[in-house]
């Protein structure tokens, strides 16, 4: 523990170079997770930590601001543990310590306050959040006082232009008001009933115009206009946190909050004091207002709660006709508009242009897409009252557009902007096909280089109403029109015409019909722009693209992928240190295997190295690659006419994915069950030992539904290889005959140990026998007596069972145990019997001709399925399993002709006399719904 004081001597020492000392105050810091705890290994103990503390707020003099930064955290943290019980001292030391006139001093023990408040506000126990309400209610008036001193003497100090004081006393503003922001939020239950708390934010709107009105005098770029900036955002932070954590204590807020935020957002009190952030802070708060759950009243009033009312009342009243008018026009004429910067960086950097305006998830801090979703929020709030005031908008837009007039054709940008936005809003207003055919279209056609935004933007539009509204007969105009804005002069609106193509084909209405005879032009046209593009975020956009083209025509794609073929190889190499380019990659390939079948194996010299790389854990790209890897890996097994060397050596990766025991386990599971559809000879021959000592250790520290997995494949390959595959996976055999006599209480576990039972004792007697032997040997019982319990227990759990084809299989399993002179078997012959009957009632069906009952589970011969347009074709795995059902027991014996021939032998060996009382221990209920089953034999 002396390491621990040296690294506090060290960092506390202001004569060391400062690269040591930051290191002892991180090592330090690091050190509070491990040894402060009294539970830790090596913990330190009470004194050493009673000395630790005490030393580190007997001053804050730190000079160097990373280090006094790192000083308050490890602090905090210590806080966090011992605070208030251990720590008593430290709170009444940092109330003094702001109070000194020594600027550093006060810095520090400012900076100190902030952290420990922050870490102590993120407690979340009761316990420990009753300490913090308690500790907030003691000490809120102190913290308030302290924030309107700093904030007073920054304001007094940017009058009289003394901008270094200003900066100074700014940054306390900064840090005490951070400290009003946590305890505000989170030191009060019901803080509308805190006078001090209901005040502070009463003020914080004051301040904030204040601090607008100082933003004029200090232009620039510079320290002190960057801090104020912050400022300015910090108090809209406490308002929004106080109506999310708070709504309820908002109410009293609501008029004031919705006043401020759209007076300086939507008039003209803002221009020339707000910036960006500040305007995006305010249309959160819009936002938050208008959405507030908590805020809408239910369906039936009186179910609703006073405090809801209330608040509704306030909102409706401000939201009034002018007011939401207002607000709708300027967002759309206004902060809908593309600005020079964006116009430019269309000029300049298409792609770059196309990622921003997709918005992604910055829409908190990004100005455009948080003006689409307030436009979004409010439409659907008041859409009664919109819908009259954006038709009216559109109407006035009719008709052609000057196309020298750059501002009415970005005002027309907008509008359909905001209709596009509204999409759903208003279905029952706008009559879309007409609208489409009378004037969209012609737009599309107008090839003007000025005309591009409305280009671009009809085609968007087009994209966000074709699920909402767009009648099916129309969609071979709208790919006319794809096709020839495909070929368009512009960049932007090819990459936008691309997403419309999408939404088009995903929609549920698309019709591969319709679509056919513009797939070859597409194609090309989607495949020439994949080329032209050079960013990855705009390649992997082009690329799924054409994989959503590619599933929806499916088998039709086929003899235009010839140059996505040749590409796409080309396109890996040059995304070597793009992996997320690489994902989409895969996922085309895998679209592109499904649809070229079979001929995907032309595909393989480039295909199987790609799934190599993609699923070997041992390089670095499988974190990235390995969830598509495994589906592409799995997808061409599926498709595969044949078994190849290549094919076959990739299983090689499959043994350290086992390992993993990921999510991604189940995909693992398929690829192996392919493999043995695939080629089980060759297959199982090079890697069965290896999957079987997999499987041995998976089964130790497996799910349940992990266990049935591994045994689906020891069931399939007992179904494709009868003889050597109960030698193969012997080692797991003896767990599973356990498993039945224990009576195994998962169902699925049980069904499925009865399964892999079913098919050795119905295709390897043979081998069955000589289970059955070491079973006895190894639980030291008589041989006749685990058979006993065996189908004792396969009787007693057959309702375990829900899959007709394994019931089946465990009818005739336990049939095949006849003809038989032994006692057990004998003795057990009524629940046999019960169990024939009862599979017999879930696979005969009555000819309603004949009145004769008939096997449904009876294969004959293979048939290709007639496939139907919305259907996907057969993979030739589909067919190999087709083919295996063919040499099936479960669909080439009958069962009704299995249980006759049983009986029949059964009553040879024992004679007339003897059979007739075996059959007596059969319920006389069975026996006759028996012979109904084997009537005519």
């Amino acid at each position: 523990m002396k390491l621990v004081f040296s690294f506090a001597n060290i960092f506390t020492n202001h004569t060391l170079d400062v690269n040591v000392r930051w290191l002892a105050v991180l090592y330090f810091k690091n050190g509070i997770d491990r040894y402060w705890r009294r539970v830790a290994p090596h913990a330190l103990s009470e004194e050493e930590k009673s000395t630790l503390r005490a030393g580190l707020i007997t001053n804050f003099n730190e000079p160097v601001n990373q280090i006094a930064t790192q000083i308050s955290v490890l602090i905090a943290k210590v806080a966090r543990v011992d605070c208030p019980r251990q720590w008593p001292e430290l709170i009444p030391t940092l109330l003094e310590s702001v109070k000194v006139q020594d600027d550093l001093r006060q810095h520090r023990a400012l900076l100190t306050f902030y952290h420990v408040t922050k870490t102590l506000a993120s407690k979340r126990l009761a316990a420990d959040r009753k300490l913090f309400y308690d500790l907030a209610s003691g000490i809120y008036s102190f913290a308030c006082s302290l924030w309107n001193h700093h904030t007073d003497t920054f304001l007094q100090q940017v009058c009289t232009g003394d901008e270094a004081a200003a900066t100074n006393s700014l940054e306390r503003t900064l840090l005490s008001l951070k400290v009003l922001r946590k305890l505000t939020v989170h030191g009060f239950v019901e803080p509308h009933r805190s006078i001090e708390v209901m005040g502070f934010l009463h003020t914080v709107f004051e301040r904030l115009k204040q601090f607008l009105e100082c933003s004029r005098n200090i232009g620039g770029e510079n320290v002190c206009r960057d801090r104020l900036e912050k400022t300015i955002i910090l108090f809209t932070k406490v308002l929004l946190d106080f109506l999310d954590q708070h709504p309820f204590s908002f109410t009293p807020l609501i008029q004031r909050s919705l006043e401020f935020a759209v007076s300086y957002v939507f008039t003209e009190a803002g221009e020339g004091v707000v910036f960006e952030r500040f305007i995006v802070q305010c249309m959160n708060l819009i936002k938050m207002i208008v959405k507030n759950y908590a805020y809408k009243p239910s369906k039936n009033i009186e179910d609703s709660s006073p405090e809801t009312l209330e608040a509704h009342k306030i909102k409706t009243a401000f939201f009034t006709y002018p007011t939401l008018m207002e607000i709708c026009r300027r967002l759309v004429t206004h902060y809908f508009l593309l600005t020079e910067e964006e116009l430019t960086m269309w000029e300049e950097d298409p792609e770059g242009f196309t990622v921003e305006e997709t918005g992604g998830d910055s829409w908190k801090y990004s100005l455009r897409p948080c003006t689409e979703v307030l436009f979004i929020d409010i439409f659907h709030e008041y859409n009664q009252t919109l819908t009259p005031v954006l038709l009216e908008m559109v109407h006035s837009l009719q008709g052609s557009t000057n196309m020298e007039d750059t501002s009415a054709i970005l005002i027309k940008d907008a509008v359909y902007n905001a209709v596009g936005l509204a999409a759903y809003e208003l279905f029952d207003s706008v009559d879309f096909d007409q609208w489409f055919k009378n004037q969209l279209l012609s737009e599309l056609q107008v090839s003007h280089n000025r005309y591009k935004p409305i280009r671009r933007r009809v085609i968007w539009l087009i994209g966000q109403w074709i699920s909402v509204k767009f009648k099916s007969d129309l969609r071979p105009m709208l790919y006319e029109a794809i096709r020839n804005l495909l070929q368009d002069q512009d960049l932007v609106v090819r990459i936008e015409t691309a997403t419309t193509l999408k939404l088009t084909v995903d929609d549920f209405e698309f019709r591969t019909d319709q679509f056919l005879p513009y797939l070859e032009s597409m194609f090309t046209l989607l495949f020439q722009l994949l080329q032209e593009v050079t960013e990855c975020d705009t390649k992997m956009h082009v690329l799924h693209v054409l994989s959503c083209v590619i599933e929806r025509v499916n088998m039709q794609i086929r003899p235009y992928v010839g140059c996505l073929v040749q590409y796409l190889p080309l396109l890996w190499k040059q995304s070597e240190e793009h992996n997320m380019l690489r994902c989409a990659i895969l996922t085309t390939l895998i679209h592109l295997v499904q649809g070229l079948g079979a001929d995907s194996k032309n595909l393989y010299p480039f295909l199987l190295p790609v799934i190599q790389l993609s699923t070997d854990v041992s390089q670095p790209p499988h974190v990235y690659l390995l969830e598509d890897g495994l589906e592409l890996w799995l997808v061409t097994l599926e498709n595969s006419p044949c078994l190849t060397p290549e094919l076959l050596r990739i299983f090689q990766n499959m043994s350290a994915l086992l390992e993993l025991s990921s999510e991604n386990l189940k995909n693992c599971f398929k690829i192996i069950n392919a493999y043995i559809f695939l080629s089980s000879s060759e297959f199982l021959q090079m890697y069965a030992t290896d999957l079987c000592r997999s499987f041995c250790e998976l089964l130790k520290d497996i799910t349940t539904e992990g266990q049935v997995q591994v045994l689906k494949v020891v069931e399939n390959v007992l179904k494709v290889n009868p003889v050597l595959g109960p030698q193969m996976f012997q080692p797991l055999l003896p767990s599973v005959f356990r498993g039945i006599i224990d009576g195994e209480r998962y169902p699925m576990v049980m069904s499925t140990y009865l399964g892999v039972m079913g098919r050795v004792l119905l295709q390897n007697t043979s081998f069955f026998s000589l289970l059955l032997s070491q079973m006895a040997c190894e639980l030291g019982q008589e041989l006749d007596q685990i058979l006993g319990n065996m189908i004792e227990m396969w009787v007693d759990r057959m309702d375990n069972i829900t899959q007709p084809e394994r019931r089946k299989l465990s009818a005739l399993a336990l049939l095949s145990l006849l003809p038989s002179v032994n006692s057990v078997i004998q003795d057990k012959f009524c629940g046999i019997i019960n169990i024939s009957v009862e599979g017999l009632h879930d696979v005969m069906t009555e000819d309603p001709e004949t009145g004769t009952y008939k096997d449904c589970m009876l294969m004959s011969h293979f048939e290709e399925p007639k496939v139907t347009e919305d259907e996907e074709p057969p993979t030739e795995q589909d067919k190999r399993k087709k083919m295996l059902a063919l040499k099936d027991p479960v669909h080439t014996v009958s069962l009704q002709q299995f249980v006759y021939e049983k009986l029949k032998a059964q009553q040879e060996l024992l004679g007339e006399q003897g059979f007739h009382a075996l059959m007596e221990t059969v319920d006389t209920e069975i026996v006759a719904q028996l012979q109904e089953f084997l009537q005519g034999f």
